[in-house]
């Protein structure tokens, strides 16, 4: 399984021969001037909920690559609805892919498309893939939900966010990873724009004091598990 920052809360996921790209938040994101979303390779698009932050690119995507948008009810319906092939989910189910299973589950956010369109409750994914399994939580507070996850899946990755104002902070970053009992985290959600600008160094040092490693990415870059 390798994974790929695409910046803010992009991500691209290939396990075996199947790409997934999540949230695509790329062309409008000037850090990230330099991926060319028309080379992105797609088979999957996941999409935690409907902040344009986070959709941007969806439409493009699956144009070119007639990809799979996966996610809530509302967000596939609103898809399907122009077009596109869509696979809907909702909050603690799960569906065998070909790349794993893949469950949606809870996150607290909100969720509304550009145009004001309801986006369904908002999520997180966990994906069971290639022996390896990995948690997204996407855009989130802290919440005793996470504590469910452990008790199904034992986690190799957790994918947080950690920029403040809109979701959780490193503080709380810190605490979420103990309840999904995971000490190896990608950080996402951050220094986009100044709301969630961090201290990087201070960020992974905080989660070196507690045993834990944190990884901030240079967008398009990607590791290994």
């Amino acid at each position: 399984m390798k994974i790929t920052f695409y910046g803010h809360a992009s991500l691209g996921i290939t396990i075996a021969d199947i790409h997934i790209i999540v949230d695509p938040f790329i062309s409008a994101n000037p850090k990230a001037s330099h991926i060319d979303i028309n080379r992105l390779e797609a088979d999957y698009i996941l999409l935690t909920h409907a902040h344009q932050d986070h959709i941007l690119d969806v439409e493009a995507i699956a144009k070119r690559t007639n990809a799979v948008i996966v996610s809530n009810a509302e967000i596939a319906t609103y898809y399907g609805k122009k077009g596109f092939q869509s696979h809907p989910m909702n909050h603690g189910g799960s569906w065998n892919f070909e790349f794993g299973n893949l469950k949606y589950v809870n996150a607290i956010h909100s969720s509304s498309f550009p145009d004001g369109t309801y986006g369904g409750n908002p999520g997180g994914f966990v994906i069971e893939g290639e022996r390896k399994n990995i948690y997204i939580a996407g855009d989130t507070a802290l919440t005793m939900d996470m504590k469910l996850i452990p008790m199904r899946t034992n986690l190799d990755l957790a994918i947080l966010p950690i920029g403040n104002n809109f979701t959780m902070d490193i503080e709380d970053a810190i605490i979420a990873s103990d309840f999904v009992e995971c000490d190896k985290i990608l950080g996402y959600h951050y220094d986009t724009f100044g709301y969630i600008e961090i201290n990087k160094d201070q960020a992974i040092k905080k989660f070196f004091d507690k045993g834990k490693d944190l990884m901030l990415l240079n967008i398009g870059d990607g590791i290994e598990l």
